[in-house]
């Protein structure tokens, strides 16, 4: 692999990407197995898209990839003094290269989508979209910056199920809910911990606009309500009884998160929690098919 690659498979943070497209690919799986057990003789696993689960994996892996390119591009100077060894600011791609190459990576990505069905293509639209509004604006901006994110990783799986129409959308909307919450209460917490570096970088997150106390309430709030909320796919036989015993685990790391930042105030703890249980809730989905 010659250093150029190298250089923009670092640029767009291709270890993330490859995360993100597996999350994608195990949407699809997930909704596939939903659907065979409401239509047995139609979905058998013959019939399993393997062909457009590929796309869906290049489809995610190339537009997360532009998202991490076009943070960059807006983050150069952040960067250039908190991480100058990233490609942008060590000089190694330039400014406007890296700019070209996302909107390359965006519109190969919405092509393939397109080529799956349109309703990828309107999700691979939107999320470009928002990952560019992301990056300009919504990053700075409290709490929305938060819910971006939070729609944004937990539509990995949604976008994977819209392989299979409206009817995987319907299949899978309650575990991207699910996900969508979690995240959210975690980029919170992350928020909490990264006070001090980004009060010195002049940043405009939630707990600096209201105080540390009342956005980690509010990072209490939305992860309780992931909790409740957990049992649902089981309850509406979306998902087995393995799910249900598995996401009792992930729901244990959930109130583990809670309590150390609302009890010990230790947003750092509170974040690992939130993503080790985050794991097992992973876990629970794909078991409970």
């Amino acid at each position: 692999m010659s250093a150029g690659v190298r250089t923009y498979l670092e640029l767009m943070r291709y270890g993330n990407c490859l995360m993100a497209g597996f999350a994608a690919v195990i949407g699809t799986l997930i909704a596939f197995n939903i659907l065979a057990s409401d239509a047995p003789s139609f979905f058998t696993p013959d019939n399993f898209p393997f062909f457009y689960s590929g796309l869906v994996f290049l489809t995610v892996f190339l537009i997360s990839g532009a998202g991490n390119v076009i943070n960059d591009y807006f983050d150069v100077k952040i960067d250039s003094i908190n991480r100058p060894e990233r490609p942008i600011p060590s000089g190694r791609v330039k400014l406007k290269e890296a700019l070209y190459f996302s909107y390359i990576l965006f519109g190969l990505g919405i092509l393939l989508a397109i080529s799956i069905n349109l309703i990828c293509g309107f999700i691979a639209l939107l999320n470009s979209l928002l990952l560019i509004l992301y990056a300009k604006t919504l990053k700075g901006t409290p709490f929305l910056g938060n819910l971006s994110i939070g729609y944004l990783t937990g539509s990995s799986f949604l976008f994977g199920a819209s392989v299979f129409g409206f009817e995987g959308l319907e299949a899978l909307f309650l575990l991207f809910l699910l996900a969508a919450l979690a995240i959210t209460a975690r980029e919170i917490v992350k928020d909490i911990e990264d006070m001090e570096g980004d009060k010195m970088e002049g940043a405009d997150t939630l707990p600096l606009r209201i105080g540390a106390k009342k956005a980690s309430y509010l990072a209490v709030l939305i992860g309780f309500l992931a909790m409740f909320l957990s049992p649902l796919p089981y309850l509406m036989s979306v998902l087995g009884v393995r799910y249900l015993y598995l996401v009792l685990l992930a729901d244990l790391g959930f109130l583990a998160a809670i309590y150390q930042i609302l009890v010990r105030n230790n947003p750092t703890k509170s974040s690992k929690m939130f993503k080790i249980a985050m794991f097992f809730a992973l876990i629970a989905f794909i078991a409970g098919v």
